[in-house]
């Protein structure tokens, strides 16, 4: 049974890692990330603190864009465009990890306290009832001092998450 986690696009693009774990693995990415990467890709503003790590990640964003335009990639991704909270058929990456693309629909439930691409991830996570990968201390933050019913994991622990993990029944039955 492969571990699930909801994730951010860009993150599977910085963290090489996330592509070689040792159970296999499904990450959901909510489609506003994917459309994320187009923006990132051509920034002149650094995603990465050195300049050598900044071009190798939008190289690897741009490999990222070309996996998702590729023609039988897209028929699979515009499937889960056609209504809200569907779910594209499996994007396999690998014998380990594959991808689901889900129409993540934003309802400005935490517009007060999150960015619409957080609550898009945060919505993608209850309603999947799984946990959320990241590296992004503040979303962390924000989850926490909110008591938002999420399950989060940091990039650093994702190991430790896909290897032992936490039972989240208890976590998404409340």
């Amino acid at each position: 049974m492969s571990r699930r986690f909801v994730i951010e696009a860009v993150m599977i693009a910085i963290y090489g890692q996330l592509l070689l774990p040792k159970r296999p693995v499904e990450y959901r990415i909510p489609y506003t990330t994917i459309m994320e990467l187009y923006d990132m890709k051509d920034s002149p503003d650094p995603l990465m603190p050195e300049a050598e790590d900044d071009a190798y990640v939008k190289i690897k964003i741009g490999e990222m864009i070309s996996f998702f335009e590729d023609p039988f990639n897209k028929k699979k991704l515009e499937r889960a465009l056609l209504a809200p909270w569907r779910e594209s058929p499996p994007l396999p990456i690998n014998d380990k990890v594959t991808m689901v693309i889900v129409n993540a629909s934003e309802n400005m439930q935490y517009g007060e306290v999150l960015d619409p691409i957080e609550t898009e991830v945060i919505l993608t996570s209850l309603r999947l009832q799984c946990p959320i990968l990241t590296d992004q201390i503040e979303f962390q933050e924000k989850v926490v001092q909110n008591g938002i019913p999420v399950q989060l994991y940091d990039i650093d622990d994702f190991e430790f998450a896909v290897e032992e993990g936490i039972d989240t029944t208890d976590r998404y039955s409340q």
